[in-house]
């Protein structure tokens, strides 16, 4: 009989809100006899039909635990996997703890790809969503990163590193920019076009500054101190994955970790705060980073990686890139208006740039 392998799975209108095909649920069943629980009810909480991925959450006699199927690649899977166990073992950090099955394992595969079962944290709630809140997490980050140095992945994972491809993402959101000029071309008719081009010459000029800044900059040195020297970015870090708990600060769903220059999940954190802000301010940049940098110190060269990537235009590319697979529905009345939302938020970075810059290193890291 062919082995039963997990696939995308298609979701629409007639299906419900967080579908799982049957055979997946069959899976889930069988994962759960290899793990000495007693499961009085199960419960699915998320799904990601697009990459086939689902989390349920388990009552259980010994309290409420997850069970999570990881749509990435086994070997990938292992690597986080182990970053969690080491975290939360090791490092006594606030991530969810891994619960072993009956013969001691972390995980267990079916279906092509791994499941696990961990403690379900209780209670847990979102902060605030202004500045305390803000700087409540990026202190958890700081700790989080700070506390990922020392990890060795297990032997059968493959390495996820993002450390030496900054100039290549940085070289793709140049190449891109023409992509997405030539397309609003093609596609002159559509509402988002004209908006698109009147400003893509300028996001573009954005970026190849930012990239001749980077090549001046200490990036090599940095990365050259390796895994050793730096820990694990979250990679998708933010006010829904780190959350209050009764004794502090929990970070969750590390599914992604890689090792990376931490601050890449800082300045992430902090373009998506000013997004939300629809602009950007100097007193909430200045004291996010300063909440990070007490928990784990930024050097003026680490400095200097996270004024260059906040320049960049990410929010434009992030928000944009997705126009190449289907322009036709993606330029529409919509993707128009983000756009000159875009625009409206960026005008107000630069000012906010140029002010914590001189401050930072006028004062210095304290």
């Amino acid at each position: 009989m062919k082995p039963i392998v997990i696939e995308p799975w298609p979701v629409d209108e007639t299906t419900h809100e967080f579908f799982v095909p049957d055979y997946i649920i069959q899976l889930a069943e069988e994962v759960l006899k290899h793990y000495d629980l007693s499961v009085q009810n199960m419960q699915i909480v998320t799904t990601k039909p697009d990459k086939g991925g689902a989390i349920w959450k388990l009552e259980t006699k010994s309290g409420p635990k997850s069970l999570k199927l990881l749509h990435r690649r086994p070997t990938r899977s292992l690597f986080s996997l182990g970053a969690q166990e080491y975290l939360a073992e090791v490092r006594k950090a606030r991530v969810p703890p891994i619960v072993k099955t009956k013969s001691g394992n972390n995980y267990v595969e079916a279906g092509g790809k791994l499941w696990f079962v961990a403690e379900w944290i209780e209670p847990l709630t979102p902060v605030t969503k202004d500045l305390e809140g803000a700087k409540q997490l990026c202190y958890a980050l700081g700790e989080f990163h700070r506390l990922s140095k020392g990890y060795i992945p297990p032997q059968k994972a493959e390495m996820a590193s993002r450390l030496h491809k900054w100039p290549k993402n940085y070289e793709k959101m140049i190449t891109k920019m023409s992509w997405f000029r030539n397309i609003a071309h093609c596609y002159r008719e559509m509402p988002a076009s004209s908006p698109l081009l009147e400003v893509i010459d300028q996001f573009e000029e954005q970026a190849r500054k930012g990239m001749e800044r980077f090549r001046q900059s200490k990036y090599w040195e940095l990365v050259g101190q390796g895994t050793t020297g730096w820990g694990l970015a979250h990679q998708d870090y933010g006010w829904s994955n780190g959350q209050m708990g009764a004794d502090g600060m929990w970070i969750i769903d590390l599914d992604g970790v890689a090792f990376d220059l931490p601050i890449r999940d800082l300045r992430k954190l902090i373009s998506g705060t000013m997004a939300d802000l629809y602009r950007w301010d100097a007193k909430w940049v200045r004291e996010m980073i300063l909440a990070y940098h007490e928990a784990n110190p930024i050097t003026p060269e680490l400095y200097e990686i996270l004024m260059i990537d906040l320049a960049m235009p990410n929010e434009f590319y992030k928000n944009i890139k997705e126009m190449v697979y289907e322009p036709e529905i993606f330029l529409n009345e919509q993707t128009a208006q983000l756009i000159r939302t875009i625009v409206e938020t960026d005008q107000s970075k630069w000012p906010v740039l140029a002010e914590i810059e001189k401050d930072w290193k006028g004062v210095g890291p304290t």
